[in-house]
């Protein structure tokens, strides 16, 4: 593992996650969700974009002015008028965007030479302002190689803390990300890579997880990956990979992760899939018989990590793939006892009314699937 050091997290729900298409933080919503993170212990929160108008600095500056643990920084492209309003916030930490594309440069009608001719005015203007300034390389995935060292280079030496590497547009694969930070930790290790990966194709925790073992020593996420377009890299699912994949325990705890997304999910509107990883709703469920029955003897026979570790239950799930073993469970948790035979005919009869319906059942629906003549309550 080329990465020795113990992987940072910096978290942007309230700034790139709230760019996700028609999602807005209200004012106590983002203190809310500040509070959450900061009891987790996560130790950067990047809180928002100042330059998107007066209201954001003045929330800004409510949240700074909160107390919080974690270190605050404010997002802003490499232009004075950024700057300007990331001071109005009283922030003391600054995270400048250049672009680093040709695609990118050419859409903004800006050439490389720009970039070398504004960033030691913005970087002196930054430094003087501010105590911490990271610089970021927007679409860093897409840039070409030595143009990037070059800038890496240049931003270093005009006084950067701290070099995003952004995937923009979530091109980079777990291959290409380990040989692209494995490369650029060489040729600068003295250098604090962070990493910034969106999900344009589903490798946005591999991708992140990767980099913080391959040279990157920081990564920014959200929380349910909420983001533009498919999203960034989920925090509660970098955390769980980190630990169980490659064996780096951060020591976050797991029920204030799952709650976090449950507050997320609830304030941004965005309702996460039934079966995200670590979090969704049916990401700990099961129908198939075969694996009921193990799960029954040891719950990790079907599972990457007990459920319970971030409060959540293990669920059987009754319909067309279940066994015998989880129906019996269910009708004894509700005092119903009936003999193997009456079982096997009951699964027969639930397997061929969920092929129909297309679904589970509910245990409404399996209870009229019993002839009230073999029900057989405790006593």
């Amino acid at each position: 593992m080329k990465n020795k050091r113990i992987p940072y997290i910096i978290d942007t729900t309230l700034r790139d996650g709230e760019q996700a298409p028609g999602v807005v933080f209200s004012l106590k919503e983002k203190i809310e969700i500040a509070e959450w993170l900061d009891q987790l212990g996560i130790p950067e929160l990047e809180i928002g974009t100042p330059a998107i108008s007066r209201s954001e600095q003045n929330d800004i500056r409510c949240l700074i002015n909160q107390g919080f643990s974690f270190k605050s920084t404010c997002w802003a492209r490499a232009t004075r008028h950024d700057l300007n309003a990331a001071l109005n916030t009283g922030a003391d930490r600054v995270n400048l965007s250049f672009p680093v594309s040709e695609l990118q440069l050419k859409a903004l009608g800006k050439t490389t030479a720009w970039i070398f001719k504004e960033l030691p005015e913005i970087m002196k203007m930054a430094n003087e302002n501010f105590s911490f300034v990271a610089v970021g390389a927007q679409d860093a995935s897409r840039a070409d190689r030595n143009l990037l060292k070059e800038y890496i280079a240049a931003a270093e030496f005009y006084g950067a803390r701290r070099i995003r590497i952004a995937d923009t547009v979530g091109i980079l694969n777990p291959q290409s990300t380990k040989e692209l930070f494995e490369d650029l930790s060489f040729a600068f290790p003295q250098i604090d890579f962070e990493f910034h990966g969106h999900n344009d194709f589903g490798m946005a925790t591999a991708n992140h997880a990767v980099a913080l073992t391959s040279g990157a020593s920081s990564a920014s996420l959200t929380i349910n990956g909420l983001g533009e377009r498919a999203g960034n890299g989920a925090l509660e699912e970098v955390i769980y990979a980190l630990k169980y994949s490659f064996g780096i325990d951060l020591g976050y705890d797991g029920n204030l992760l799952n709650r976090l997304s449950d507050l997320v999910e609830n304030f941004s509107k965005r309702q996460l899939p039934l079966s995200k990883p670590v979090t969704g709703q049916m990401a700990f469920s099961h129908e198939s018989g075969i694996h009921c029955r193990s799960l029954k003897e040891n719950p990790l026979s079907y599972q990457p990590f007990n459920p319970e570790e971030i409060g959540r239950d293990m669920v059987f799930v009754i319909g067309k793939h279940s066994g015998t073993g989880a129906l019996s469970e269910l009708l004894e948790k509700r005092n119903i006892f009936l003999s193997k035979t009456e079982i096997s005919d009951l699964i027969s009869r639930i397997k061929a009314t969920s092929a129909r319906l297309k679904r589970d059942l509910n245990f409404s629906e399996i209870r009229t699937l019993i002839p009230e003549h073999q029900v057989r309550l405790s006593i």
